[in-house]
């Protein structure tokens, strides 16, 4: 029998960025390039108000400007930020700019800048390069580096990293409006004082107020039910967390040693974000002390847990695994599936990333990007030397040492590798291919899979990237397609009921679990149905609202902008690929969810609210302004399929086509959700109850209007009996037919406050 063959699929490599977002055009986190920020003050004893506002109500301090790489902003807020990081006698301190504080003005759509002052971190890498190493294996932010000048002063080489907020949120989970905490205690951190997602007995949501931070609107009350699942009913856990994050995110603190995190003594420096499926996800955050920089791996609710390089080279991948103050990780470590699952991604990790010390050659290429940088740097917190053997040499740091990353990761790796659990041997997927690699919609299609040494082997599929993964067992029995029995073929079947198939492969023994491909569900494997997109002309921007008080009410109840797409051809389309915008700086803003069609000479609507997309409308990540902008549709950044631009909008009247799906953008009245916007007939037209006169009718040559306000108007139009506009001008008391055969026709009248006027006229010769 031939061999598998895995050619034909395409494989998603998410690796740090997410696979809605675009980052071809933003250079602010370009991991090859230092970035240049400028802040001035006009006030001497700045530094002395920012370290007040920190010790007062953290609020921002007014720069006069700010200038990334040249690009001026005036009147930005900034504040000093951190904890341990953070001290007033320091001359080069964490920062938090903020771009629109006062002026709503952002950088390459980026609004929030963090940077962080390479605190115990002789290297000066950690934070950036642990960064690129999560950015394989699960959503998170970029991060590069940043030289910072306050009054033209060099204070110093900073990491700058993304910040974690509603945009960050908006561009990888497509949806900006559900409940988002920041998991950091507010007062001062201590062993008691962890967030852990612990459930607190007997109390109300108050109790978790000082050890989490609510970053949305609401939210207190889903975060106690997520403690009360984690602590007291884990097995519905994979309901309310995406669980296989939880295990990357675990994996990776384990890996790396690193303990400023929820694996250390404050179960801290992390969000969590409730996504489209209505699950948790974890998002790790703050990694400057990553790869040992920070030695407490606590224990209980009491001990700080100091440990020494030796202890962090031998950290075992399973503590806290009994411990209650740390119910995440011991719902993974009591679960046998998560269990192997975790122990899978630990090894991916290593190998992919330091077995064969891979991350080495990248971590020399940063610390030879930022070397004069570094050089230059009177503020740093180490020396010139210790930074070029931070990679090799231990050091230092308050009452503890810092070990050099490669020598804290060669003896990890041979630690990790005499692990039993880690050195189990799991099952092998050789190959992984469907029987169709070009299936048609609806077509019922076989993933079949190669697979040594299992026990059971699971297909892990969805139809959507804002869709769990579901699963179906893959058998070899003979009897599923999957060729013969006890060959080591496994298949399942199931219907190409999207425009988009993604799935993976799992697979388990009695003593380890395995993936393909091995960063599953960050990757998987892709299977696109046989429809084309649209080319331009073919689907427009065919009506929208910019100001919804009282027309529609969408399926949460709520009045919101919408945007009516409408295809011109008698062929149906894939909108998967394409974008919805209404930023020219960021035209890929929306990505629409695989499975979207547009049906032919159909409508599609798109509801502009920032909430998640239900299986009646989608819904996008912004909102239109009634203040007037733009409408992008587009196949990537550069091929614009349609876009409008708009003036003031007026409450309840919307702009469309007329005619519908070809003509100009007029004023509507009356909105047409998702219908024609003209009509069809003379006899259908909506005639206004006060109509205005046209003169002589029939008309022959020329006639007039008349109306009481002529300057009141914006354009007249003439509209055939098929609804085609024949003419569109500007108000003139005296009209010509010239050119328009004889026939009934209809005279638009179009004014500034939005409102429509109609009159029948005949033509004659």
């Amino acid at each position: 029998m031939d061999k598998l063959s895995a050619n034909a699929i395409v494989l998603i490599a998410c690796l740090v960025f997410a696979p809605n977002r675009t980052t071809a055009q933003t250079t602010l986190y370009d991991l090859g390039a230092i970035q240049k920020i400028e802040v001035y003050f006009s006030q001497p004893n700045w530094d002395y108000q920012l370290d007040t506002a920190k010790h007062g109500a953290d609020g921002y301090i007014i720069a006069d400007w700010v200038k990334i790489n040249g690009t001026h902003f005036n009147t930005v807020g900034v504040k000093y930020k951190g904890s341990s990081s953070y001290d007033s006698t320091y001359r080069k301190n964490p920062l938090h700019i903020e771009l629109d504080n006062v002026i709503a003005q952002s950088y390459q759509g980026i609004k929030d800048i963090k940077l962080s002052n390479c605190y115990a971190d002789p290297s000066m890498i950690r934070e950036v390069l642990s960064y690129y190493v999560l950015g394989h294996y699960m959503i998170g932010p970029r991060a590069n580096f940043a030289q910072v000048y306050i009054n033209n002063n060099y204070i110093g080489l900073y990491s700058n990293t993304e910040s974690i907020g509603k945009s960050f949120c908006s561009q990888n989970f497509n949806v900006s409006d559900k409940t988002f905490i920041k998991c950091n205690p507010i007062v001062l951190p201590s062993p008691v004082t962890k967030s852990n997602l612990r459930f607190i007995p007997g109390a109300d949501s108050t109790a978790y107020f000082n050890l989490y931070e609510i970053k949305s609107d609401f939210g207190w009350n889903e975060l106690v039910g997520l403690c009360d699942v984690v602590t007291n009913t884990p097995s519905e856990i994979l309901n309310v967390m995406n669980m296989d994050r939880v295990l990357w995110m675990l994996a990776f603190n384990s890996v790396l040693v690193n303990l400023d995190s929820y694996t250390g003594v404050f179960a801290q420096n992390y969000y969590i974000y409730k996504d489209a499926t209505n699950r948790f996800n974890p998002i790790v955050w703050d990694l400057n002390m990553s790869f040992g920089g920070f030695p407490f791996v606590g224990s209980s609710n009491t001990s700080m847990g100091s440990l020494t390089i030796a202890n962090m080279q031998q950290l075992t991948p399973t503590i806290h695994a009994t411990d209650q103050y740390w119910p995440l990780i011991k719902t993974v470590m009591g679960n046998q599936l998560f269990r192997k699952q975790y122990f899978a991604h630990l090894r991916t990790i290593t190998n992919e990333m330091f077995t064969n010390s891979a991350y080495l050659p990248v971590a020399q290429q940063l610390q030879q990007l930022i070397d004069t940088a570094v050089q230059s740097d009177m503020n740093k917190f180490y020396s010139y030397v210790q930074f070029q053997n931070g990679l090799t040499n231990d050091y230092s740091v308050l009452n503890y040492q810092v070990p050099g990353i490669s020598n804290l990761m060669s003896a990890r790796v041979s630690y990790l590798q005499s692990h039993t659990e880690f050195s189990a041997t799991p099952p092998t997927i050789v190959t992984v291919q469907p029987t169709n690699n070009q299936p048609q919609f609806n077509e019922m299609i076989t993933i079949r899979a190669e697979v040594l040494n299992a026990t059971e082997v699971l297909l892990g599929y969805r139809m959507s990237s804002t869709d769990n993964f579901n699963f179906l067992t893959m058998y070899d029995d003979g009897n599923h397609n999957d060729l013969v029995a006890n060959d080591q073929i496994y298949a399942c079947s199931l219907p190409m009921s999207s425009v988009k198939l993604q799935f993976y492969v799992s697979a388990v023994n009695n003593n380890a679990a395995a993936f393909s491909p091995e960063r599953a569900e960050f990757e998987f494997y892709s299977l696109q149905a046989m429809l084309t997109t649209p080319q331009q002309g073919d689907v427009v921007i065919n009506e929208f609202v910019a100001k919804n008080n009282t027309g529609f009410l969408s399926e949460y109840g709520e009045r919101a902008d919408w945007i009516e797409l409408y295809n011109n051809t008698s062929q149906s389309f894939s909108m998967f690929g394409l974008f919805l915008s209404d930023n020219a700086g960021n035209p890929t803003k929306w990505a629409f969810p695989e499975n979207t069609l547009i049906q032919p000479q159909g409508y599609l609507m798109i509801i502009a609210d920032e909430r998640p997309s239900t299986d009646l409308y989608l819904h996008c990540n912004f909102k239109l302004s009634a203040d007037g902008e733009i409408i992008i549709l587009c196949k990537g950044a550069t091929n614009i399929l349609d876009q409008y631009s708009f003036g003031v909008q007026t409450a309840d009247v919307s702009m469309g086509r007329c005619p519908n799906g070809t003509g100009s953008f007029v004023f509507l009245n009356t909105p047409s959700f998702g219908q024609a916007n003209c009509p069809v007939g003379v006899e259908e037209m909506a005639l206004d109850s006060k109509p205005f006169a046209v003169y002589p009718n029939p008309v022959s040559d020329h006639f007039s209007i008349a109306v009481e306000h002529l300057n009141d108007l914006t354009q007249i139009s003439i509209i055939n009996s098929c609804g085609v506009l024949l003419k569109s001008l500007k108000p003139e008391a005296t009209i010509s037919v010239s050119g328009i055969p004889p026939g009934l026709y209809v005279v638009v009248l179009h004014y500034k406050s939005g409102r429509t006027q109609y009159c029948k006229l005949a033509v004659v010769r």
